[in-house]
């Protein structure tokens, strides 16, 4: 069945976010029902420090569970159905866990996770869904033996734990959780990977017609994502260019010395201006003011055993 833009976008994104800590599988077939999850996820136990990245949505993945985002409020009905999706994959894993002679305790079943932008207070009483103090604003849970829990994500607060859940928001959410993601340091893991995903909802959503007054939104927020993150990635590149520049002038400089000194630059003179580069500037500048006085030999065997007998 063809998915919706921001369907599609959801499910490659908690994948790509997901899959470094564990089995992600979108669209998993559920045989029994003729189903399907949009993201099963099944967490390794040596990627806590990973996980620890994602803030609340590492928090939701400590245990085996089933991601279920939504554009818009999940309808009565789309909230069932995905419980008897939880309940069909319930029985697999109590089933595979009977053949391979193991017992499957209440508190290792698979947990399902609604990703909401908003919902009503009907819906939430209508299935008994509560807050627990042990979990942040906007998580309510259903009665404990469902396993189940609805994330509103608009009523998430807005801190850095919360980012990674607020960019499947809508509207200012989402606009402001990708001004946030844009603010991050050009060095985080997570940054660039999850803006080439915003990039691909960006050009799926452009090469469509009949959008939607929403989706409209949605392209022109990414259009602005997009360009600020040109922008930023054209002065990295300027600024890494004009350093690979001082460090070709500074190599040149290096390898002109040793050559006047000593005469044609062989491959030993070579590996040693390869290492000046990598000294401190007052190491490397002490060195090349004693040039002069040094032979050939004097210079090789200060920069024995990779340099460390320089000084």
């Amino acid at each position: 069945m063809t998915r919706k833009p921001h369907d599609n976008f959801a499910k490659q994104y908690l994948k790509g976010l997901l899959e470094p800590l564990g089995a992600a599988e979108t669209s998993r077939d559920i045989f029994e029902e003729m189903q399907q999850v949009d993201i099963w996820f099944a967490p390794n136990t040596e990627t806590e420090a990973t996980r620890q990245t994602l803030g609340l949505l590492g928090q939701i993945v400590a245990h085996p569970c089933l991601l279920e985002p939504f554009r818009n409020p999940a309808p009565i009905v789309e909230i069932r159905a995905c419980l008897s999706k939880l309940f069909a994959l319930q029985a697999e894993e109590r089933r595979r866990a009977k053949r391979e002679g193991k017992k499957l305790v209440e508190a290792h079943l698979p947990k399902l996770w609604l990703l909401v932008p908003s919902t009503s207070q009907s819906v939430l009483q209508g299935f008994g869904a509560e807050s627990r103090q042990t979990w942040t604003t906007g998580v309510y849970w259903l009665p404990e033996h469902l396993h189940t829990a609805l994330v509103v994500i608009h009523q998430l607060p807005v801190t850095p734990e919360t980012l990674w859940l607020r960019l499947l928001g809508r509207d200012r959410v989402q606009a402001q959780a990708m001004t946030e993601l844009l603010n991050l340091p050009p060095t985080h893991p997570l940054r660039n990977g999850v803006l080439e995903y915003l990039t691909k909802l960006q050009v799926n959503l452009r090469s469509r017609q009949n959008l939607s007054g929403e989706q409209k939104e949605l392209a022109m927020n990414l259009d602005v994502v997009y360009e600020k993150w040109r922008q930023q990635t054209l002065q990295e590149g300027r600024q890494e260019g004009r350093q690979e520049g001082r460090q070709e002038a500074l190599r040149e400089e290096i390898e002109d010395l040793l050559e006047v000194r000593f005469g044609e630059l062989d491959s030993e003179l070579s590996r040693i201006a390869s290492t000046l580069m990598k000294l401190p500037t007052r190491d490397r500048a002490r060195l090349l003011l004693q040039l002069p006085s040094l032979s050939r030999e004097e210079l090789i065997a200060q920069f024995q055993n990779g340099g460390n007998q320089h000084a």
